[in-house]
């Protein structure tokens, strides 16, 4: 399933989205503020049943365009799980910049950098990404593949992960180089309000078979800067699912965003980094494309 978190008439709700035909059939309505997002995941597989049923159904659609794409998961369980330097030559480029202020200062980790993102940077596709209120004038652009939990557990082994996943989402992990090597930590530069881009679609664990071959790529005013693919991550998502279990016990509606290839704007000389009127769009092939205006 496609799965998308709308807005109609000030109202909030869940669908599942057909992209063929362009239209969503509701079924998050009822009870008091509808069904959210996370409230689906962590019903389990009865409710995941009840949701591919009513797909299934010939009931009313509503076409996209009556609609807003929210995040799919507007309201955050818990901060995002983001892992940096995750793909080899991003990881050089990082190094090579100047701007790596992490303790771990070999070029490819011996183990994954883990930090987060709260939920106040969560926004929607489509929503501007505000570069303006970085002060220090040096936004840039990360996309990733994000990993959504689906059910809860501790000391996950590698080859029981993937039972534990519900789907897949986009995000940009937008980021203020200055204040990330400014304050010697990822934290305050990653965590400005706005500066997580995701959707638009959650796309069910059981449509994306091979998640290794999908291919990520991100433009920038319609200028390919990213592409890589999956199957060049570091620290693979059963190896990232079993690392921090070990130590978190992880919650349906988590997410982990599993790192950013090579291309951003740092790794440019001099950097290229976001301004208003730039628009920026992160596609992986098999969920969808992530765009938005950057002001």
């Amino acid at each position: 399933m496609k799965l998308v978190t709308f807005s109609r008439d000030a109202a909030m709700s869940i669908g599942v989205f057909d992209a063929e035909t362009k239209t969503i059939c509701e079924i998050g309505k009822g009870g008091a503020g509808g069904r959210s997002m996370l409230e689906l995941i962590r019903g389990g597989e009865p409710a995941w049943s009840e949701a591919r049923g009513a797909a299934r159904s010939a009931g009313a659609r509503i076409p996209l365009s009556e609609v807003r794409l929210e995040a799919p998961l507007p309201q955050l369980l818990r901060n995002i799980l983001c892992v940096g330097k995750n793909y080899r030559a991003h990881a050089a480029e990082f190094e090579s910049s100047g701007f790596d202020a992490s303790s771990q200062k070999e070029v490819v980790p011996q183990h994954p950098i883990i930090f987060t993102k709260g939920s106040n940077t969560v926004i929607a596709d489509g929503d501007p990404i505000p570069a303006s209120s970085d002060l220090t004038n040096s936004v840039d652009y990360e996309g990733e593949l994000a990993v959504v939990i689906g059910r809860a557990g501790r000391n996950i082994s590698s080859k029981d992960a993937f039972a534990h996943v519900f789907g897949y989402t986009l995000v940009n992990d937008v980021t203020s180089r200055m204040l990330q090597g400014r304050h010697k930590q990822w934290f305050l530069g990653k965590n400005l309000d706005g500066f997580c881009p995701m959707g638009p679609v959650l796309v069910t664990r059981d449509e994306i078979p091979d998640v290794a071959s999908l291919q990520l790529t991100t433009r920038v005013n319609g200028e390919l800067r990213q592409n890589a693919s999956v199957a060049d991550l570091i620290f693979d998502i059963p190896s990232l699912i079993e690392v921090i279990s070990a130590q978190i016990t992880l919650e349906p509606g988590d997410i982990i965003a599993t790192g950013t290839p090579e291309g951003v704007g740092i790794g440019f000389k001099p950097p290229r980094y976001l301004h208003s009127g730039d628009h920026v769009s992160v596609e992986i092939s098999g969920i969808g494309t992530l765009s938005n205006p950057v002001v």
